[in-house]
C-alpha cells in the first residue's frame, strides 16, 4: 500500500527497487486511485488563469512580502517562475496517500519559496525523483537541504547525472553547473542510482529508467551540447540519464511526468506503455523540449501522434516552447492546459 506515515517503513518502501520484467513482460506497476500533479515551478506564472475540476490555480495574494514603497509597507505576490520544473505528486490509493518530489527548479529558492507561500510542507516528501541532471532541474536541492532534515531521504538519479556538460558555440564554451554526488551526500540524501526502471512507494510510481529511443524523428539536442568523457569533450545528443515518472490512474490508463523530456515526448509515452503493458495514455505533464530552431521541425510528427495517443490531460511546460503549445493547443483543445508554478491537476479514477 501507499504509506502516509514517515516513519522507518516509509523509507524502506520508498526506496527504489529492480522492477519485474522487460519492454517484452509487462511491470506490476499497481493502479492507483488519484495522482495530483502540483508545479511548483515552471517558466510561466499567470495569476489569472481560471480553475476547473480538474485544475487548481494558485493566483495573486497567495504570500505576503515587505515592500516599503507601499502604504502599510507591504505587498501581496503570487508565485515565482523562472526557467526550470519542479513537481510535488501525490499519489493516493485507498485511504493511503504518499508524496514525491520531482525535479526542484533552476535556483536555491524558488521552490521552498513557492512551496510556502502555496503552505506545503516539504517535510511530507517521502523521496526526491531526478529527470536528469541539467542544472535548471536540480538547483533546488540546495533550498530543501535547508529547509528541512534530509537524513535518509532517498533520491532517486540515473549514474550519468553527475555528467560534466558543456554548450560549444562558436568562439566560445560555455560549461553547465554540474551536479555534485559527494555534496548531496553530504547534505544527508540517500542517492540512489539506477539506468533501469524503478518501482517506488511499494509499486504505485515507476520511474522509467533509460528510455528506448525507437521514433524516427527525436534525435535529441543539437551538436553545442556536449559532455565530458574524462579526456575529451564529445557531442552529447541523448541525455541519456533523461527519465520520466509514470503513474497508472485506475480504469484511466498512464499519467506520464517528464522534466525537459530530452529523449522525445513520443519516446518516453511508447516507453511507458512498453514497460506496464497500459495502452491509455490519461495524461502528459511537463516540459517537452521542443522550442528553438533545432527542435521545431519534431514539432508536427509529434503532434501527429500524441492526438493519435488521444489524452485527456495534455499540459505542455518548462522547455516546450511557444510554437509547440499553439499547435498543441490547436491539435488537442480539451486536452491542452496552460501551464504554470503554483497550478495542481488532479487525475481520479472513474466513479
Amino acid at each position: 500500500m501507499c504509506d502516509e506515515a514517515a516513519d522507518l517503513q516509509d523509507v524502506l518502501t520508498t526506496v527504489p527497487r529492480p522492477a519485474e520484467g522487460s519492454a517484452v513482460d509487462p511491470i506490476g506497476l499497481e493502479p492507483v486511485d488519484e495522482v495530483e500533479i502540483l508545479t511548483l515551478v515552471d517558466n510561466v506564472f499567470d495569476g489569472l488563469l481560471t480553475s476547473d475540476e480538474r485544475t487548481r490555480r494558485a493566483g495573486f495574494g497567495v504570500g505576503v512580502t515587505a515592500a516599503p514603497v507601499f502604504e502599510g509597507g507591504t505587498t501581496t505576490v503570487g508565485m515565482i517562475a523562472e526557467h526550470g520544473f519542479s513537481a510535488l505528486v501525490r499519489v493516493r490509493r485507498g485511504d493511503h496517500t504518499s508524496t514525491l518530489l520531482f525535479d526542484t527548479g533552476l535556483s536555491p529558492d524558488a521552490m521552498v519559496t513557492n512551496a510556502e507561500r502555496l503552505g506545503i510542507s516539504l517535510a511530507d516528501i517521502h523521496a526526491v525523483v531526478l529527470s536528469h541532471g541539467h542544472f535548471d532541474h536540480v538547483g533546488g536541492l540546495v533550498g530543501l537541504a535547508g529547509k528541512r532534515g534530509t537524513r535518509s531521504l532517498p533520491m532517486v538519479v540515473h549514474p550519468l547525472a553527475w555528467t560534466k556538460r558543456r554548450l560549444a558555440m562558436p568562439g566560445r564554451a560555455q560549461e553547465l553547473p554540474t551536479l555534485s554526488r559527494r555534496a548531496l551526500r553530504g547534505e544527508g540524501f540517500e542517492v540512489v542510482e539506477r539506468r533501469t526502471p524503478s518501482l517506488l512507494l511499494d509499486g504505485c510510481v515507476l520511474v522509467t529508467g533509460e528510455v528506448d529511443r525507437t521514433t524516427e524523428y527525436e534525435h535529441g539536442m543539437p551538436r553545442p551540447h556536449e559532455a565530458w568523457t574524462g579526456s575529451e569533450w564529445i557531442h552529447d545528443p541523448l541525455v541519456l540519464d533523461d527519465q520520466a515518472l509514470v503513474v497508472h490512474v485506475r480504469d484511466r490508463g498512464l499519467v506520464v511526468l517528464t522534466g525537459c523530456g530530452h529523449a522525445g515526448a513520443v519516446n518516453i509515452v511508447r516507453h511507458a506503455q512498453r514497460l506496464t503493458g497500459v495502452r491509455e495514455l490519461h495524461a502528459l505533464v511537463g516540459g517537452l523540449h521542443l522550442g528553438g530552431p533545432a527542435f521545431e521541425p519534431v514539432i508536427p510528427p509529434t503532434v501527429a501522434a500524441l492526438t493519435e495517443l488521444a489524452p485527456s490531460l495534455v499540459v505542455p511546460g518548462h522547455c516546450t516552447g511557444w510554437r509547440a503549445q499553439h499547435a498543441l493547443a490547436a491539435a488537442l483543445p480539451s486536452a491542452w492546459v496552460q501551464g504554470s508554478s503554483g497550478t495542481t491537476y488532479r487525475l481520479a479514477a472513474a466513479a
